[in-house]
């Protein structure tokens, strides 16, 4: 959406995003939306933060919220419970040794090479990647893309 009357009309075809749950990505597709607002509202998300009124999104990103208040046909706001069924994951990028082994399917040998090739060979920059640098199996990582991110 590069408009805010293509914001009117994403929501009059029932497109909505959750912010609770919202990607870099997803807060990009908002007019208005620099890189590092959206990187700044997933990295609050991801260390437990919840938004729940267009006046929390705006205090986070520093700005009034009659600037936002075009954006709310499609803003979604939900509650969810600390465990509400939603997985713990870590940071391939920036995981301990321990922190991997307390992930299900996580053993201490590949957490340490997990941490090893990193250091060695820099970021992973996504799960293939991590894939590709450690030969792990597709059935490996089908099981870890639940619990690791880049």
């Amino acid at each position: 959406m590069r408009s805010y009357q293509e914001v009117r009309q994403a929501a009059q075809l029932g497109f909505s995003i959750d912010v609770n749950r919202a990607t870099v990505d997803d807060w990009l597709r908002l007019p208005g939306l620099s890189i590092r607002q959206a990187q700044g509202l997933v990295r609050l998300r991801q260390a437990g933060v919840q938004f729940h009124c267009l006046e929390d999104v705006a205090a986070a990103l520093g700005v009034a919220p009659d600037s936002l208040r075009p954006l709310t046909p499609v803003l979604s706001f939900c509650y969810y419970e600390e465990h509400s069924g939603t997985l713990p994951s870590v940071s391939l990028n920036q995981a301990t040794v321990q922190q991997l082994c307390g992930l299900p399917g996580v053993p201490p040998g590949l957490a340490q090479a997990i941490v090893q090739e990193r250091s060695r060979g820099g970021p992973y920059r996504d799960l293939a990647d991590l894939q590709r640098r450690l030969g792990l199996t597709p059935d490996l990582v089908q099981a870890l893309i639940y619990y690791l991110r880049p």
